[in-house]
């Protein structure tokens, strides 16, 4: 590789827009949105990183979301829909949540709102210019290999009080067309308001996305390797994943056992029937892609490992241990979409755990950069993978700790004496802040880029963690409270280190 061609050293800040401050109920796309980026680019810091901005499931996780293309619409900010027209400025007040002062983000208030924006937007369509009407219009054909089918599949569940498609009409539930196509005519407002939802939320992705471009700033978005099995991808395309029409799942995704669980994980989601999805090219995947490009410049794919093989285990099994390993097409896959991408993969490889050197010849083979994670790093082997002295070449992205880990002061809080001196060993000095000092130790490597959870940043405990693996409740909701002082300090600081380390 040749000094011209050598990755830009860069350092990011992981903060999901949910998490926001400055918007009613729940972060969102409007003017906190663009405060945020342009304190990234005036500070150096030249990637956000975000997780996936897909709708939520009923706990808050966009990682289980009942659309793999569409936009969260607990994100659409209201304030601009009104300054720009689409909403009156009287309407602004009668949405729920106005008088919120909860700090944590409130899901079924947010449900609320989001389905007032949609009915209140649909009221006044009828008074916007044909200039309008065409772009919408121009969008809808642009998105057309998704957005009714997600429509209709959001308006569904909603009238059978949430229940999954396959408790709907059994011919609604096996996505008949003729039924359907007659359900569609008698519901065409509902299908609208949805529809417009997912306009607005793109048209505002789109304008930070260009801000964004314009500062320099990159970002990384995310993706998830399984799809939920309530889905609208899994309704409208149910041959290309292992479930009946009745919704038994025929195999299921999980990780087998090892040394954290003896039954293994068992994660519900339906796998991919593989040669189904071979025999059309591979579109539903290449689909999904170029959506989600369109969202973000690079994706972290997570669960990479399953491109080369995956856990599969049979539909009726209550934990994982009966499962086997199965291969992917991961390579055809990949290729298919090298092509699509213009002949460079904008992929981050999620690699955590016990990976097999197929995964990372699959990883190396497309140059995908993987990940390192500090606080997984001092358990005393000295061949431990994530070790600041083990991180080789520039191929990785480093962090302190993800979504799914502690905040590192949460994390060095409950370490244990003897990992707490090696830290300090690592670091030749006393841990006094050891989200700062993990950065540190990031920064120093050779690693392209080092991406830090705001919290840690801001030297926040577990309070302002984020997601806990394997637990249904608390997560996903802690919300910034505000774009103070504080924030500014840390992302000066963070942008100046970052100039020390030449990532700027």
């Amino acid at each position: 590789m040749t000094a011209a061609s050598l990755p830009r050293r860069r350092v990011g800040v992981l903060l999901h827009p949910t998490a926001l401050p400055g918007s009613p109920v729940c972060g969102g796309l409007g003017a906190p949105a663009r405060f945020w980026i342009q304190a990234l680019a005036q500070n150096g810091i030249g990637v956000w990183q975000v997780l996936p901005l897909s709708p939520p499931d009923g706990t808050g996780s966009p990682y289980s979301s009942p659309s793999s293309f569409a936009i969260n619409p607990w994100l659409l900010d209201a304030k601009d829909l009104s300054d720009q027209g689409f909403l009156q400025p009287g309407d602004l007040d009668a949405l729920p949540g106005v008088e919120a002062a909860e700090p944590l983000l409130d899901f079924p208030l947010a449900d609320r709102r989001a389905a007032a924006l949609a009915r209140q937007l649909r009221h006044r369509w009828d008074q916007l210019s044909h200039a309008h009407h065409a772009a919408f219009d121009r969008w809808r054909r642009d998105q057309s290999r998704w957005l009714q089918d997600h429509a209709a599949f959001m308006v569904l569940r909603d009238q059978n009080q949430g229940r999954p498609w396959w408790d709907w009409p059994q011919e609604l539930a096996v996505h008949d067309q003729t039924a359907l196509g007659e359900w569609r005519q008698a519901h065409q407002d509902r299908l609208l308001e949805q529809e417009l939802l997912q306009w607005h939320l793109s048209r505002q992705w789109t304008w930070l996305r260009e801000l964004a471009r314009e500062l320099d700033v990159e970002i990384l978005g995310d993706l998830p390797f399984y799809v939920a099995r309530d889905s609208a991808d899994v309704w409208s395309h149910r041959a290309l994943f292992s479930i009946a029409a009745d919704g038994r799942l025929r195999e299921q995704s999980g990780v087998p056992p090892d040394y954290f669980s003896a039954t293994g994980q068992l994660w519900g989601t339906p796998v991919y029937s593989w040669p189904r999805h071979r025999s059309t090219g591979f579109r539903w995947w290449r689909d999904r892609l170029r959506r989600q490009w369109q969202l973000a410049d690079r994706l972290r794919l997570d669960h990479f490992r399953a491109l080369a093989s995956y856990w599969s285990v049979p539909g009726g099994e209550s934990t994982a241990m009966n499962g086997s390993w199965r291969r992917s097409p991961g390579r055809e896959l990949l290729s298919c979409l090298r092509r699509d991408a213009g002949g460079r993969l904008p992929l981050v490889a999620e690699d955590l755990g016990v990976i097999t050197p197929d995964v990372e010849q699959l990883r190396d083979h497309f140059h995908l950069p993987g990940m390192k994670v500090l606080q997984f790093a001092f358990d005393g082997n000295p061949r431990n993978p994530y070790l600041p002295s083990n991180i080789h070449g520039t191929g990785w992205v480093v962090y302190p700790g993800t979504h799914d880990n502690p905040t590192s002061l949460g994390w060095w809080q409950r370490l244990d004496d003897d990992s707490r001196a090696r830290l300090a060993s690592c670091l030749d000095c006393p841990v006094e802040a050891p989200g700062w000092q993990l950065l540190e130790l990031g920064m120093a490597s050779t690693a392209q880029l080092v991406v830090a959870p705001l919290q840690d940043l801001l030297h926040l405990d577990d309070v302002a963690r984020f997601n806990t693996p394997g637990t249904v409740e608390g997560n996903w909701s802690w919300r910034l409270p505000v774009f103070d002082d504080s924030v500014a300090g840390a992302l000066q600081g963070y942008g100046l280190r970052a100039e020390v380390w030449s990532r700027r």
